[in-house]
């Protein structure tokens, strides 16, 4: 997977966010107890990087939406 992700950079560049969301044994959980991650465990690593990632994706939104 991480061959994966440096390929992904280097051929999308600036396309791909920082934000990495890691496997999770509680990000699997989640479904079968059909519930969203960020509510059945707010504060396992999984949930912590959605939040980081909608923080990321919410900031480049802001900038490009200055920018036009």
């Amino acid at each position: 997977s991480a061959q994966v992700e440096t390929e992904a950079r280097n051929y999308f560049k600036d396309k791909v966010y920082t934000t990495i969301i890691p496997r999770n044994v509680r990000l699997s959980e989640a479904p079968s107890h059909g519930l969203p991650v960020l509510i059945y465990d707010k504060n396992c690593p999984g949930s912590r990087s959605y939040y980081n990632f909608t923080d990321e994706f919410i900031s480049q939104d802001k900038f490009l939406e200055s920018a036009a």
